[in-house]
């Protein structure tokens, strides 16, 4: 599957990405309407993977601080996933985590996708906790950036 990735301003990528987060989040999870925009979203910088011009998936970098950053909204429409659409949106974060200096990236993974996070390097911390009425554990990657 030939995928094109690309890094978007939320002003870029809003109308895309929200139809994304819409499908997966709000009508097949049933996450609130209310709870899937935030604050972050202006300030964060979006991933958005396209298929024949049509966004497919999306996710986002949120930069806490100077050498910390979190990794969030991570969607692929369901009839694209297992493809490594997820895998290549993840590695494009992380790669521009790594070239911001960041050096911890944090997540909060739904359990279910736990092991989709662990093949590329992040490891699960703390228990389990409920956001959005879906079960959720933190995780963490340590990138070993060259000062």
């Amino acid at each position: 599957m030939i995928l094109e990735i690309l890094l978007k301003s939320w002003k870029e990528a809003e109308a895309n990405a929200f139809l994304v987060r819409q499908e997966v989040f709000i009508l097949e999870q049933g996450v609130p309407a209310e709870l899937e925009l935030d604050e972050f979203d202006s300030s964060a910088t979006h991933v958005l993977a396209y298929q024949d011009a049509h966004c497919i998936g999306t996710g986002r970098l949120v930069n806490l601080s100077a050498k910390q950053a979190q990794i969030g909204r991570m969607a692929v429409l369901a009839k694209f996933r297992g493809k490594g659409v997820g895998k290549q949106i993840l590695q494009k974060l992380v790669d521009l985590a790594a070239s911001q200096g960041v050096r911890e990236i944090i997540l909060h993974s739904q359990v279910s996708a736990i092991p989709f996070y662990e093949k590329l390097g992040f490891q699960a911390q703390g228990g389990v906790y409920d956001e959005a009425g879906i079960p959720h554990r933190n995780m963490m990657l340590t990138l070993a950036n060259s000062d």
